[in-house]
């Protein structure tokens, strides 16, 4: 397939803005990016995609997401509003999360997969919890993300909080996963694992220690760090650490880990995080909404900690949380020149493709350059002012919407063109999670007597 008639933003590094370029794509990965001319007269009856003018990028990467969380959209929490995030988590999230059987697993997978598709993200890396439909949950994840067409990393949430034998199955199900996705040769799919961790919260020491031990050579974690304060008052109660210096003693950090928030870490912590290589996900609009706090994005990624963005749950609109990491760090330290739209940059483009990549190895992913993997976005952008190589950012963060994305392409697949949904029916879809939604609910409340 040939993509003709574009503006491609490659995303390199200098990144590079080409016009009178097309991009051939063979199978899964980009094979030539030249001049659109030459590449006409080599392949005349090649397949051509026309971009009509619009701007060709790289697909949008979420660093931390959760399908699970679906059916909160809507659902009233009983009683009195939760007054800090310990309460949201007992209040409506551990809730939920039981509530939950595999059908509903299924449908909160897909009906998050059409939101991906539509705002132009290709790749999200997921954090998966149903406590009463554990066992074998990722497989009905999977199946739902192959029928996407988009790239997913998948996991299940190890905790303690639900009981031994649900703790043993946790980490059944993230081994068996792993040890499935490395039979099918995750480099040639769509589809990869980790092994899953709630947070040190909800883990022992023999927990931790179980994870470690069985999690397959070369697998790191994916774990909530200090997204409350609790979870460090939690952690020097159980071990007289601080929660990053718990998990380091614990073997849990690393090059292959994620840890999602780190709003409450101190110095060391951060030092830590950056010896280890370990991955930080920032996830600003989540923040804001459970009211916990602001991680100090700016100052990890001058420690060198690889900072990434996630959307923790929220619409997958990549775009949205640029906006937000941007605007928030402003506001909350009273400083119009906190958070550069370079440093959002950083996380969101740069670090999230380092991340993803990381599981689909063989081609380099978030770019536009000869092998990488062909995942792809059209945005129907009309810049007012002159668009260039080094005001793209705040392009970006000012002008870019997620409605301007037409075409959405995966693994060399179109998923979407010209904003006709093509590999997932969403009528079909959202009807029959509305239609599931009242059971939901209602297994929901009786956990409250209700």
């Amino acid at each position: 397939m040939l993509i003709t008639n574009a503006k491609i933003i490659t995303w390199e590094q200098p990144n590079q803005i080409l016009e009178n370029q097309a991009i051939r794509i063979s199978g899964a990965h980009i094979s030539e990016v030249g001049l659109q001319n030459e590449l006409l007269e080599l392949y005349p009856r090649e397949q051509r995609l026309d971009a009509c003018g619009q701007y060709v990028m790289p697909g949008n990467i979420c660093a931390h997401t959760h399908f699970y969380g679906a059916f909160a959209r809507g659902l009233a929490i009983p009683g009195s509003a939760p007054k800090d995030f310990p309460d949201i988590l007992e209040k409506l999230w551990w809730p939920l999360d039981k509530s939950l059987t595999e059908e509903d697993v299924r449908a909160s997978a897909l009906v998050m997969l059409i939101d991906a598709i539509k705002n132009g993200t290709t790749t999200l890396i997921d954090h998966h919890a149903s406590p009463n439909a554990l066992a074998g949950s990722l497989d009905v994840i999977a199946e739902a993300v192959d029928q996407s067409g988009v790239r997913a990393v998948l996991c299940y949430e190890v905790t303690d909080r639900d009981g031994e034998d649900k703790a043993k199955a946790g980490i059944e199900e993230n081994v068996r996963f792993i040890e499935r996705t490395r039979r099918e040769n995750v480099a040639e799919g769509t589809v990869a694992a980790t092994f899953g961790l709630h947070a040190s919260l909800t883990l022992s020491d023999r927990t931790l220690d179980a994870c470690r031990e069985t999690a397959p050579e070369g697998v790191g974690f994916h774990i909530h760090v200090a997204e409350h304060e609790v979870d460090e008052y939690d952690s020097l109660g159980k071990s007289g650490l601080r929660v990053v210096d718990r998990l380091e003693r614990h073997g849990i950090l690393g090059p292959n880990t994620i840890v999602a928030h780190a709003i409450h870490v101190d110095a060391r912590e951060v030092g830590l995080l950056a010896e280890t290589g370990t991955w930080v996900t920032h996830q600003p609009r989540s923040n804001m909404n459970n009211g916990v706090g602001v991680a100090e994005v700016e100052s990890m990624l001058r420690a060198g900690v690889n900072v990434c963005l996630g959307t923790d749950g929220f619409p997958h609109s990549m775009w949205e949380e640029w906006k937000t990491a941007y605007l928030l760090h402003k506001v909350w330290h009273r400083d119009p020149r906190r958070m550069s739209a370079l440093d959002v940059v950083q996380m969101a483009v740069y670090n999230n493709a380092r991340l993803a990549g990381s599981f689909f190895g063989g081609a380099p992913l978030g770019v536009i350059v000869p092998g990488a993997h062909a995942d792809l976005i059209f945005v129907d952008y009309h810049p007012h002012t002159p668009l260039t190589v080094d005001n793209l950012p705040w392009q970006i963060v000012f002008g870019f919407q997620e409605r301007m994305v037409t075409t959405t392409i995966a693994a060399g697949k179109v998923l979407m063109h010209d904003r006709e949904l093509l590999t997932l029916d969403e009528d079909t879809i959202t009807s029959e999670a509305r239609r599931q939604a009242p059971s939901v609910w209602e297994r929901y409340y009786a956990q409250f007597g209700i």
